[in-house]
């Protein structure tokens, strides 16, 4: 029986690791916009409504 090799073992998790943690950042740089975006869009309604809040007592 062969000897298990455990160098090549060992640089393939550190292959995975690097690639993960590389696909993560891609994520985040990616999905910051979309993440500010979805929070943006209750404000915006807040913000509509909030205009409208101050219309009424002024009528």
């Amino acid at each position: 029986m062969a000897t298990p090799n455990y160098s090549y073992e060992k640089r393939q998790r550190e292959l995975a690791k690097k690639r993960k943690a590389e696909e993560k950042r891609q994520r985040k740089l990616n999905g910051k916009p979309d993440e500010t975006a979805a929070p943006d869009e209750p404000q915006a309604e807040g913000e509509a409504t909030a205009p409208s809040d101050p219309a009424k007592p002024q009528t």
